[in-house]
């Protein structure tokens, strides 16, 4: 589908970005919190993405590819417009359930990371990216991927921690 997409198949390309655009909202939604703004983020990568379609060379990295334009674009646009990042509350965690204070907590602990911290948690526990795949996507080599995904835990336990007890685990 990629070889195609590069010689210019536009149907080929709308098929590559059909599977992944649900993935592509959710983290511009994150990032922006609201809709028109991530639904701007989301189009603007796309339009990137299709500019520059032939710099991909193997179509297991498109995804990562598209989402690091996607981050990049995001970033761009909260920089320009001088927003802060918020983690919007409806953003549901997966595997896990929470109460509504406990997610506003932790929402709020999210808001609170520094950007290299919060970029990494949200690609590794709400992308679901292996260490690997942050890696590939943000340029950084694995150890600072490590180093950044551990130091922003602790930094959540930190803001969560409420009398030795992390909503029912002990640290």
């Amino acid at each position: 589908m990629l070889k195609k997409a590069q010689k210019g198949n536009s149907d080929a390309f709308l098929q590559l970005i059909q599977d992944e655009k649900v993935k592509l909202y959710k983290m511009a939604y994150i990032y922006m919190k609201n809709e028109d703004d991530a639904l701007d983020v989301v189009q603007e990568t796309v339009t990137k993405a299709y500019a520059n379609i032939n710099s991909v060379k193997d179509e297991r990295y498109f995804s990562t590819w598209l989402m690091k334009i996607l981050i990049n674009t995001a970033l761009e646009h909260l920089r320009k417009n001088s927003k802060i990042v918020l983690i919007q509350e409806n953003v549901k965690e997966q595997g896990q359930t929470f109460s509504h204070d406990e997610r506003m907590d932790l929402l709020h602990a999210i808001e609170q990371l520094e950007e290299k911290y919060k970029t990494v948690i949200l690609l590794k526990y709400y992308q679901d990216l292996s260490t690997r795949e942050i890696a590939e996507l943000l340029g950084y080599p694995e150890g600072t991927v490590k180093t950044n995904v551990h130091r922003g835990l602790q930094q959540l336990k930190k803001f969560l921690n409420k009398g030795g007890v992390l909503y029912g685990e002990q640290y």
